[in-house]
């Protein structure tokens, strides 16, 4: 039963980016940067992959992820600045769980920019399991977001993102080489994707734990 749900769930997700293009990518990013539904690493490279399949050109990809990571990023800055450390790890405490974000995680982010100041927006961008989440202890700590925020945000954002997009990209240019076999290369991708939504949920659920 729910490896029927997240197989839906990843046939969901492949046939949004088809349909809505560089919208639906750059939506499904910035809820990715959230760490809503599903992670980046499974948008970024399906929206690779049709980057070499011809039906997507990279730098529009690469721009629609941008702006959606910039704009998941602030959505984690603007609580922490509002709210307050204290206000912000009762609220995580309590309904953490229903955004996919606990107490742990928040104190990795915490102590990261703790050692590495504003500099931790950028290294957190590229650091599996913390990403955005460092936006939160910057908003906390008042730093500038039209300044060194955005800055780091926007240059750890496109190497993010251009990782994962080219990755696909490289299955997608070899396309033309196996489009005798095109069912088995979408049967491919799709495990792909849900491997990558199970490999979400269960983090999810161990750090729960």
């Amino acid at each position: 039963m729910i490896s029927e749900l997240l197989s839906e769930f990843a046939l969901w997700i492949t046939n949004l980016v088809y349909s809505f293009g560089y919208v639906g990518v750059g939506v499904l990013t910035a809820l990715g940067y959230l760490h809503l539904l599903v992670p980046t690493q499974v948008v970024l490279p399906l929206a690779g992959y049709l980057v070499g399949e011809g039906r997507f050109s990279f730098w529009l990809v690469l721009v629609a992820s941008t702006i959606g990571g910039v704009t998941g990023s602030v959505g984690l800055y603007l609580p922490g600045l509002w709210l307050g450390e204290e206000r912000l790890r009762r609220f995580v405490a309590k309904y953490g769980r229903f955004v996919f974000v606990d107490e742990s995680d928040l104190e990795k982010a915490s102590n990261m920019f703790e050692r590495h100041g504003g500099k931790a927006v950028l290294i957190g961008h590229l650091i599996p399991g913390i990403s955005a989440l460092v936006s939160i202890p910057a908003g906390v700590k008042r730093m500038p977001i039209y300044g060194a925020f955005m800055f780091y945000t926007i240059v750890g954002t496109v190497l993010w993102n251009g990782t994962f997009i080219v990755l696909g990209w490289a299955l997608g240019t070899n396309y033309t080489l196996i489009k005798q076999h095109a069912q088995i290369v979408e049967f491919a991708v799709l495990a792909l994707i849900a491997g990558g939504t199970i490999w979400f949920a269960w983090r999810r659920w161990k750090a729960r734990g």
